[in-house]
């Protein structure tokens, strides 16, 4: 067993080491789904099968130290020294390969349950969602808002309550469902979306911005204009470069499932959000790789709702809640 143990550890590093080099794209949730698999079966292997088998053993260098003692004790000699009480106590160490295996399964366990069911922890790689969420923020997301989903294969067990506009998402990325992104929720199934000239309008409605003092880009070393915007019950600030255009060009746009839904010209884009889908955008307007170059976020790619920032090792002062 400590063989195949090494074997099915080494496959795990190797799974691990290729994915951190870029070798292959890495599935967490699966890589996790597969450590409670593993390390269950060593758990009940070792609560059912090893355990007693241990025990049996040492119970039975008990019996025959208890006889040996008693023969000792008819011809006189009371002293008895501890070497046999050792060789009980390494009879019932458990092994390092179910140290190993069966050892982690409980914190494995609660891991997988907290991170699939009811939060998970993601860091911010970049700045599309400023000045809300800057690089480097580690974030929680609510898994259970949206509905509960079984991990691995995201298949929606309760129905929970259905995205709001204005609400931080985080999705699969639909080009690539390997990578997860953070955006909000700009639309709808039904809405309208139309983003021209840089005013953001749903359903014919124009979205109202005030302007606010402007934000300082400490990564790229400028300031962009800063305005509030609400978006149903929420109000939260987004950002704008004059130095980007408005525009969309068909060039820039990744091909995607009801693209005609969309229509693109100098001064920005429209859709009309297909029933099951939502319109994402970054509060970093003009900074921001969204729906209006990749399309519409499925119900099935939902992950969750972010809503709060944990740690930023940067600026402790990030900590707290967002909308």
């Amino acid at each position: 067993m400590a063989f195949i143990t090494s074997l099915i550890l080494a496959a795990f590093a190797a799974y691990i080491g290729a994915w951190y080099f870029g070798a292959v794209e890495g599935n967490f949730a699966l890589l996790l789904f597969l450590a409670v698999v593993v390390t269950g079966i060593y758990w009940l292997a070792e609560r059912f099968y090893f355990l007693p088998r241990r025990r049996r053993a040492a119970a039975a260098l008990e019996t025959s130290l208890a006889t040996r003692r008693e023969e000792l004790a008819r011809q006189g000699i009371t002293h008895v020294d501890t070497v046999d009480d050792k060789a009980r106590d390494r009879l019932l160490m458990q092994p390092w390969w179910l140290d190993w295996t069966a050892g982690l399964f409980p914190v494995i366990l609660v891991v997988f349950l907290l991170r699939s069911f009811l939060f998970e922890p993601f860091k911010i790689p970049s700045g599309s969602m400023m000045p809300t969420l800057l690089t480097g923020d580690l974030i929680l997301v609510n898994k259970f808002t949206y509905g509960l989903r079984l991990p691995v294969i995201n298949t929606k067990i309760t129905e929970g309550t259905p995205p709001a506009r204005g609400d931080v998402m985080v999705f699969r990325y639909p080009p690539q469902p390997s990578l997860d992104y953070i955006k909000r929720v700009v639309g709808v199934p039904g809405d309208e979306v139309a983003y021209l000239n840089k005013k953001l309008t749903i359903n014919g409605q124009p979205i109202s911005k005030d302007a606010l003092p402007e934000f300082f880009d400490e990564d790229a070393m400028r300031y962009l204009k800063q305005f509030n915007e609400q978006l149903g019950t929420k109000q939260h600030r987004i950002l704008n470069d004059d130095g980007r255009r408005a525009g969309v060009s068909e060039v820039e746009v990744i091909p995607f499932a009801n693209q005609d839904a969309c229509r693109y010209s100098v001064e920005g884009v429209v859709c009309k959000v297909p029933p099951g889908h939502y319109f994402m955008m970054g509060d970093n307007r003009d900074n921001s790789l969204d729906s209006r170059y990749w399309g519409f976020v499925p119900d099935k790619n939902i992950v969750g709702r972010a809503f709060f920032v944990w740690m930023n090792f940067g600026d402790l002062k990030r900590i707290g809640g967002f909308q």
